[in-house]
């Protein structure tokens, strides 16, 4: 399984996004991410900055990691093309209807992702993906799977 550390994954955004900027060639996964950055302009100043990958943004100073935040939404990108877990695709196009817009939904997502990730961490178990599916129907006002 890949693992990369936290610096790998910060220099990864930084680097799609660098190529980006720059009009060069990205692989299809660095132009997920560029895109994802494109869409976070309060991220850019961050991203822009190579000597990012040190940085530490503190949740207990009112700071949002954004490479955290950029992370989750490439990992629900991925989690949507194969549709793992199972009905997350389904659950994240009603979100989208709901919600009207599909950045929207997609933290929407973000947020559910992240409760699934903490609750895991907190009872030392693997992410229970159908919590997961269910907390985001949830979100988008449908009601569990029959």
């Amino acid at each position: 399984m890949f693992n990369p550390t936290r610096d790998e994954v910060r220099n990864f955004f930084i680097e799609a996004w660098r190529k980006y900027q720059a009009r060069e060639v990205l692989t299809p996964l660095e132009t997920i991410a560029a895109d994802i950055v494109a869409q976070h302009p309060e991220y850019h100043a961050v991203v822009d900055k190579p000597d990012s990958v040190d940085r530490d943004f503190p949740p207990e100073a009112g700071q949002v990691n954004p490479f955290l935040h950029l992370s989750l939404h490439l990992a629900i990108e991925e989690q949507l093309s194969i549709d793992q877990p199972p009905g997350i695709r389904a659950a994240f196009e009603a979100a989208c209807a709901h919600r009207g817009e599909r950045h929207a939904a997609m933290h929407d997502a973000l947020e559910c992702l992240g409760e699934t990730l903490f609750n895991a961490q907190r009872n030392g178990t693997q992410p229970d993906g159908v919590a997961y599916v269910a907390a985001l129907r949830r979100s988008a006002g449908v009601g569990p799977l029959a």
